[in-house]
């Protein structure tokens, strides 16, 4: 039931409504939402794109860093996806931009329709400094988050075990983290069908 449910929601329309890079102009709370966090070039418009079965729905930029506001898309009615700009963008810099943690730590603490944030992360890089800094992030703001790994197709599957085997004893040492992860790509479209039944699942 809910496989046909979530293959439905997915395959059913996504329009983007809601775009703004201050705090104080969000759009009202509404429906549950669902955030994408991760670091500039991680991926996060093509798993929007993969997820929601389109092309365009969340601009992909080639250009590390060019996502500056939030932005939400009406998924059918029933969610609330939300992409947020990358972080991690500075060449020499292993800490979060003053600027970027002051946007995201007040919509992460201050949405109470917040019901999940993903934090993608680059399987052929793993876990890196300023994820963990996103990780401490999510704990202070008590958000429930999920490690979704992208661009898995580059990686062997003995390398994809070993990766989820290091993330969840990682994540085990975080009071919000969630056990569950994912392993996705958005080129293959490994991973998209079982992540959408999660997601699906908090539409319910």
């Amino acid at each position: 039931m809910r496989d046909e449910f979530a293959r439905k929601l997915f395959a059913g329309p996504c329009d983007f409504f809601w775009g703004s890079s201050r705090i104080d102009n969000l759009p009202p709370q509404s429906r549950r939402e669902v955030a994408f966090v991760g670091r500039s070039n991680v991926g996060k418009s093509s798993l929007i794109n993969a997820l929601t079965g389109r092309k365009t729905l969340a601009r992909v930029s080639q250009t590390p860093g060019r996502t500056r506001e939030i932005n939400f898309f009406n998924l059918g009615g029933k969610l609330i996806l939300v992409d947020l700009p990358g972080y991690g963008y500075a060449k020499a810099s292993k800490t979060l931009a003053a600027e970027w943690q002051t946007l995201i730590f007040s919509y992460l603490s201050g949405r109470a329709t917040l019901a999940r944030a993903l934090l993608l992360v680059d399987a052929r890089r793993g876990l890196m400094d300023s994820d963990l800094a996103v990780m401490e992030l999510f704990d202070k703001a008590a958000v429930s988050y999920e490690l979704v790994f992208t661009k898995s197709d580059e990686l062997a599957p003995a390398r994809q075990d070993a990766l989820l085997a290091e993330a969840a004893a990682e994540a085990r040492t975080h009071t919000a983290a969630l056990a569950e992860m994912a392993m996705t790509s958005s080129r293959t479209g490994s991973g998209i069908a079982a992540l959408q039944g999660q997601l699906a699942a908090i539409a319910l």
